[in-house]
């Protein structure tokens, strides 16, 4: 794998440089990001003003958010990116598997930090667990992103017990974890070796304060905020992702929605041909051989998608208004 930096979605002022269409004008579906965000209350002046403060309880709100035992530590962090960068650094160079297809900025950190990669192609999973035998560590993205791909938790527990009783660790993404019970393993975290990351960035579409959230151990979450330092996410995300995880009315209904509007988005794509899609409720997969050729004919119409060279393949988010699900309709009708 190489060392260049990955490239991800929302890379809006490319697209309209590329394209020669106004930002203002693009229908962005390129990130796999909740299109109706919670919606933020006022944000008290004394918030923006003070260093933030760890007394606002905001572990046990991420706790009761994943259901995380009382064993767990729950480290508030500048979104799951701060801790895809700085846990690698706290292992000695060993032998990590990361999923491929996958997001690549673990791979990246990973190997950045002198670890030695060993990709695990997802369709290998399936063929049993003997591939674990050559890890020291494992990263696991649960659901996959870009596919969506989900292996049960009581899997990757047996992942963890395998890799622990050999020294080594597990480390759970779930950044795109659904809401539903027994999908995630943070209800297991708090024992050595296993550590869950969550964000808010996705289910609550809030990517732009970078709040998230590490779940782990005693000692792997001192560690990381150690090498964190003070102060790793600011005052104002702090206020805001405290209030939005307690707010489970939100959450519950948004749920639903985003479950509907998934399901809506993998019959619009198979009805224009092109077939199977999987994916989680905020975004579609769609592996296709002509996936060059649909990129460009909607970057035409100004809706940005992301698309993957290996395998080829599209990833759509998920229009956010009944006019955007129209031109995303209209624009798939061209690219017969």
């Amino acid at each position: 794998m190489s060392l260049t930096a990955p490239e991800h979605g929302g890379r809006l002022a490319d697209a309209a440089r590329q394209w020669g269409i106004p930002r203002a004008q693009w229908l962005d579906l390129s990130t796999g990001i909740n299109p109706r965000s919670w919606p933020i209350p006022d944000i008290p002046a004394e918030v923006w003003q003070r260093l933030p403060e760890e007394t606002d309880q905001l572990p046990e709100a991420i706790r009761r958010w994943c259901e995380a035992p009382a064993s767990a530590h729950c480290l508030p962090v500048a979104g799951s990116q701060a801790a895809i960068q700085a846990l690698p650094t706290l292992f000695a160079p060993c032998r990590v598997g990361i999923p491929v297809p996958g997001y690549r900025e673990h791979g990246y950190w990973w190997q950045n930090a002198g670890h030695t990669l060993v990709p695990v192609n997802l369709a290998r999973v399936a063929d049993g667990d003997d591939w674990l035998s050559d890890l020291d560590g494992l990263v696991w993205i649960n659901p996959n992103n870009p596919t969506g791909q989900t292996v049960p938790v009581d899997r990757l527990l047996s992942w963890h017990k395998r890799l622990r009783d050999s020294g080594g660790f597990l480390v759970v993404d779930e950044a795109f974890v659904s809401r539903e019970p027994g999908q995630s393993v943070a209800p297991f975290a708090g024992i050595p070796g296993l550590t869950v990351l969550r964000s808010l960035g996705k289910f609550f579409g809030l990517a732009g304060i970078r709040a998230g959230a590490a779940i782990s151990d005693a000692d792997t979450a001192a560690a990381l905020a150690n090498r964190l330092g003070p102060w790793a996410i600011s005052g104002p995300a702090r206020f805001v992702m405290s209030r939005a995880l307690k707010d489970t009315g939100w959450q519950r209904q948004a749920a639903r929605e985003l479950g509907q509007q998934s399901r809506r988005l993998r019959q619009l794509l198979a009805d224009h041909g092109l077939g199977h899609s999987s994916g989680t409720d905020l975004f579609r997969y769609v592996a296709h051989p002509e996936s060059a050729r649909i990129h460009q004919v909607l970057a035409k119409q100004g809706i940005l998608v992301r698309l993957f060279e290996r395998p080829r393949a599209l990833r759509f988010g998920l229009p956010g208004s009944e006019a955007e699900w129209q031109r995303l309709a209209d624009a798939l009708a061209e690219c017969h």
